[in-house]
C-alpha cells in the first residue's frame, strides 16, 4: 500500500496503496527525513534465524481477482506447475479474506479492505479450496504467505460490532475513524493501545498458520503497526512453525521481528535513473548506504513492479521503456530476494485496476519474457555470488568510463569472480583496453551466463544498447 500520513506540520511518510509515493510527497512538502510514527527502536531483535532455502528464493506475487476470468483459488492452484518451473520458491498470495462493503471502493472494493480476519472471500472459493492451493505448492516444495492487513480493518468488519474500541477514535471520542492522513476512505483504523486489539490479531493470525499450514505473512504497512506487536507476536507463531515474515516496510528496525523487508529507496533510485534524474552509477552509494543501516543477514526484496507500483504508478515498460530487463537484471543480481509480480513474466501491459475486474493477458508475451525471466533465475539460483543472508558474496563495482554503463563484480567464498554489465544507454557500449583490462585475466576464457554476445571476432568487448552481460572468466 502506498500514501502518506501527514500529522500536524510534519509529515511522517509510510508506505500505502492509492497515491503518491513517498518520494513524491516528500519533495512537494520539502520534508528534511522519512520517519515512521509508530516504530520503537529500543527493543532486541528477536531470536530466529534465516532459513537456509531463503539464500536464493525467488518470490512470486499472486493477484487472485486478476490471474483468470474465474479469478478464484482453484485456478491459480492449477497453474502452480508453471509457476514452478518458473523458478519460484515463494508464493505470495494478496489477502484472501472477504472485503467489506461499507464505503466500498469501486464495484469489488480493495483487497486491503479486510471484513472477516478468519474466513476466505467468496469471489476466491471455500476455505478447503485455499487449503488444496497450500497443499499443492508444498508438495512442489514451494511456501506460501498470505498477505494480511495488521493497521486497520473495513467498516464493516465484524470487530466494529463485536467490540467498538479496538478502533482509534478522534479528538472527540468518535470511533471509528479513517487511518489518519490517508485517503483509505474504506477502512477504520486499529487502536493498538488497547490490549483487546492485539490478543485478537494475534489469535487470527495464529488461527492461519494453524489451520491452513500457510509459511508466514506478507505484513501490509507494517511500520504503522507498533513493532512490539510483531516481536510479541513472531514467537508464538514460530513455535507452530518457523514461519516467513516480510514486511511492507524499509526501516532496518523492522528487521527485528521480520525475515525480510522492501528495498523501497533501490526502487525510488531505479524511478529516478529511468526520469533522468539520477545517473545508474549511484546503484554504489545506494549499497554502501544499505550496508551501513543493515545487519548482513537482513533480507531485502528487491523488484521494478508489484501490485501498487503497477496499478499506480504505471507498468513497467511505460516507466522503464527499453531497459525495463536491465533493471530486472539488476534487481536478480544485487543480494536480495527478487520477486515477480502476476504478468510480469509474460510483459503485462495493462495498469491493472486495483478495484474492478481486470484480467491478465497470459497469452501475450511477444518479447518471450517468460524465457528471459527463466534464464534469469536459473543464474540468479546457480551462482552463489548473487545469494542473499550472512554469507553473501562481496560487491565490487568498476568505473565502466560511461555514466550509462554500471559495471559490478560478485565474489562468493572460494568462488570466481562474477561479473555483470548492465548498458543503460541509447548506445552500444564498447569497453575501453583500461577496463577490460582490470575486469578480464589475461589468456583466460570468457563465460556468458547470460545474454547475447560479448566478444567480437577482433577480440573487442562489447554490450549493445539496453542490454546486459553476465560472465565469469
Amino acid at each position: 500500500m502506498k500514501n502518506s500520513i501527514i500529522i500536524g506540520i510534519a509529515c511522517f511518510i509510510v508506505f500505502s496503496c492509492k497515491g503518491k509515493t513517498a518520494e513524491e510527497v516528500k519533495n512537494e512538502a520539502q520534508i528534511p527525513e522519512v520517519v515512521h510514527v509508530k516504530h520503537h527502536t529500543d527493543l532486541e531483535k528477536i531470536n530466529f534465524k534465516q532459513p537456509e532455502w531463503a539464500k536464493n528464493a525467488v518470490i512470486y506475487e499472486v493477484n487472485i481477482r486478476q490471474y483468470s476470468p474465474e479469478g478464484t483459488f482453484n485456478k491459480v492452484t492449477a497453474d502452480l506447475q508453471r509457476i514452478k518451473d518458473l523458478g519460484v520458491d515463494v508464493i505470495w498470495l494478496m489477502p484472501i479474506h472477504p472485503i467489506g462493503k461499507k464505503n466500498r471502493k469501486g464495484s469489488m472494493g480493495s483487497y486491503y479492505s479486510v471484513k472477516d480476519y478468519k474466513a476466505v472471500n467468496p469471489e476466491f472459493g471455500t476455505l478447503d479450496d485455499f487449503k488444496n492451493l497450500v497443499k499443492k505448492a508444498h508438495a512442489m516444495d514451494m511456501k506460501v504467505i498470505i498477505d494480511w492487513v495488521a493497521n486497520h480493518t473495513a467498516w464493516d468488519n465484524v470487530w466494529v460490532k463485536e467490540d467498538i474500541n479496538r478502533y482509534t477514535a478522534d479528538s472527540l471520542g468518535n470511533r471509528p475513524i479513517v487511518p489518519e492522513g490517508t485517503d483509505w476512505e474504506d477502512t477504520a483504523d486499529l487502536d493498538y493501545s488497547n490490549p483487546s486489539t492485539r490478543e485478537e490479531m494475534e489469535d487470527a493470525m495464529l488461527y492461519w498458520v494453524k489451520e491452513t499450514d500457510i509459511d508466514g505473512y506478507r505484513c501490509d504497512v507494517a511500520g504503522m503497526v507498533p513493532l512490539d506487536f510483531w516481536t510479541t507476536l513472531r514467537p508464538k507463531l514460530d513455535e507452530i512453525k518457523p514461519v516467513f515474515m516480510l514486511a511492507e516496510d524499509g526501516e532496518p528496525q523492522i528487521h527485528q521481528a521480520f525475515n525480510m523487508s522492501y528495498a523501497w529507496d533501490f526502487l525510488h533510485l531505479m524511478n529516478d535513473v529511468a526520469k533522468g534524474k539520477k545517473r545508474i552509477t549511484e546503484v554504489q552509494d545506494y549499497i554502501a548506504k544499505r550496508d551501513s543501516l543493515y545487519q548482513k543477514e537482513d533480507v531485502l526484496m528487491y523488484f521494478t513492479t508489484n501490485h501498487d507500483e503497477n496499478s499506480w504508478n504505471k507498468t513497467v515498460f511505460q516507466r522503464y521503456g527499453r531497459n525495463h530487463k536491465n533493471f530486472a537484471t539488476l534487481a536478480f543480481t544485487l543480494d536480495g530476494m527478487p520477486l515477480i509480480y502476476s504478468g510480469q513474466e509474460v510483459g503485462n501491459k495493462k495498469e491493472l485496476q486495483f478495484f474492478e475486474k481486470d484480467i491478465i493477458n497470459w497469452k501475450s508475451d511477444p518479447d518471450s519474457l517468460q524465457t528471459f525471466y527463466k534464464d534469469l533465475i536459473k543464474v540468479y539460483k546457480e551462482t552463489p555470488a548473487f545469494w542473499t543472508g550472512e554469507n553473501k558474496g562481496t560487491i565490487e563495482f568498476i568505473d565502466s568510463k560511461s555514466k550509462n554503463v554500471l559495471i559490478y563484480q560478485r565474489e562468493a567464498s572460494q568462488q570466481s569472480p562474477v561479473t555483470v554489465i548492465l548498458n543503460f544507454g541509447y548506445k552500444d557500449y564498447w569497453m575501453p583496453a583500461e577496463v577490460a583490462n582490470q575486469i578480464i585475466p589475461q589468456d583466460v576464457g570468457v563465460n556468458i551466463l547470460f545474454g547475447g554476445d560479448f566478444i567480437t571476432e577482433k577480440g573487442n568487448f562489447y554490450v549493445p544498447k539496453y542490454e546486459g552481460r553476465i560472465v565469469s572468466f
